[in-house]
């Protein structure tokens, strides 16, 4: 069987690209399509494959700003051609759910999220305080709304909806009226381990650094806890976010590795102020036996116990998260058990899910739409 794997862009090594990654260990022989890849950016085993790009690769400054050809992306993704392929598997948060394969070929998209952007987080990216009132409503408004219409529309060319957790399959019912069959995202339970070490008094943020995150709210709260808060990762909005931190902040740029897990360990709790639809790393930490304290909606409902492996705060404002984050802080949790909790979510368990959902598709035949 000849196989297609499809994702959005290829520029770090996130809970996206976990997923990616089994699909390159479930078919090895299979070829990637991506919109944008830059080498050297994720694992050995999806950098080795024969990988596929779209004319957004070529065009001025793509390294550095490929997010800005965004709406060129629904025009890119219809230029990849399937004709020679059995089946086709997306990974996708932007565009590649909307790939347009033969009517013959079973198209599955594992679905991190509908477009955020475009649907119900435009103001955390684009909204009056961001950009400004006359380009959100004048520039970026009519943009966004194009392409929330042209994603709701281009829904039917999936064959089988897969939703990284029940939150996103909600969203997929409300924005697509689809169905979506939740597998969630691979953890690595047996590398993430709790240490021998005990925990040290700061706060941990792993995290793309961009607008939906709120990596803002987490910082003005450490700030009001009186509480040291380091943060791993890269994005577009790391300079906003260094010119808004204190000394009190660490930014450590993109960790991975036993040097991701080091720091896991040594947290006193790792956070996640924003509303997430999975959200991997809460997991991770969980399996290294470090509480979270998270924003009580979204995903981490499925991924956190109030109480037992963390601590919600209700409101995104700073006093909310410091009271949450001074809780924790007081609080004794039992490693053992996060790592138990977090096992829920084990690499095993995706893998199971994956060839379960695959083994169906393939057997309703062609034509079935789930």
């Amino acid at each position: 069987m000849k196989v297609a794997l499809v994702h959005d862009w290829l520029t770090g090594m996130r809970g996206g690209e976990k997923v990616l990654e089994v699909l390159c260990e479930l078919y090895p022989d299979a070829d990637l399509f991506t919109l944008f890849h830059k080498p050297g950016s994720v694992s050995p085993l999806i950098e080795r494959r024969r990988i596929e790009t779209s004319f957004v690769q070529h065009l001025p400054l793509a390294s550095q700003r490929y997010r800005y050809y965004l709406p060129l992306f629904p025009l890119a993704v219809t230029r990849f051609r399937f004709d020679a392929y059995d089946l086709v598997i997306s990974t996708s948060h932007c565009v590649v759910k909307s790939i347009r394969p033969p009517r013959h070929v079973p198209h599955i998209c594992y679905c991190h999220s509908p477009m955020r952007y475009a649907w119900d987080q435009f103001d955390a990216y684009f909204g009056p305080a961001r950009v400004g009132p006359l380009a959100s409503r004048f520039v970026y408004g009519p943009i966004m709304g194009a392409l929330a219409r042209w994603d709701a529309a281009t829904a039917s060319r999936v064959t089988r909806f897969v939703a990284n957790s029940a939150y996103v399959a909600g969203r997929i019912k409300r924005y697509y009226g689809r169905a979506a069959t939740v597998v969630y995202p691979p953890v690595d339970t047996v590398f993430f381990q709790p240490g021998p070490s005990a925990a040290e008094r700061h706060f941990l943020i792993v995290s793309a650094l961009v607008p939906y995150k709120r990596i803002e709210l987490a910082i003005d709260a450490c700030a009001l806890a009186g509480m040291p808060l380091r943060i791993a990762g890269d994005g577009p909005d790391r300079a906003r976010l260094e010119a808004r931190a204190s000394s009190q902040v660490t930014f450590l740029g993109p960790v991975t590795g036993e040097a991701l897990r080091d720091e896991y360990r040594r947290a006193c709790a790792v956070l996640l102020p924003g509303e997430e639809d999975f959200g991997i790393v809460p997991v991770e930490a969980q399996a290294c036996g470090r509480p979270i304290v998270a924003y009580g909606r979204g995903g981490a409902l499925e991924t956190v116990e109030d109480g037992v492996t963390g601590a919600f705060f209700d409101e995104l404002n700073p006093q909310s998260m410091a009271a949450a984050l001074t809780r924790v802080a007081s609080s004794h949790f039992d490693a053992p058990r996060l790592h138990a909790h977090a096992e829920r979510f084990s690499r095993a368990r995706h893998v199971d899910g994956m060839r379960a959902v695959i083994a169906d598709t393939l057997a309703a035949g062609p034509g079935t739409q789930w």
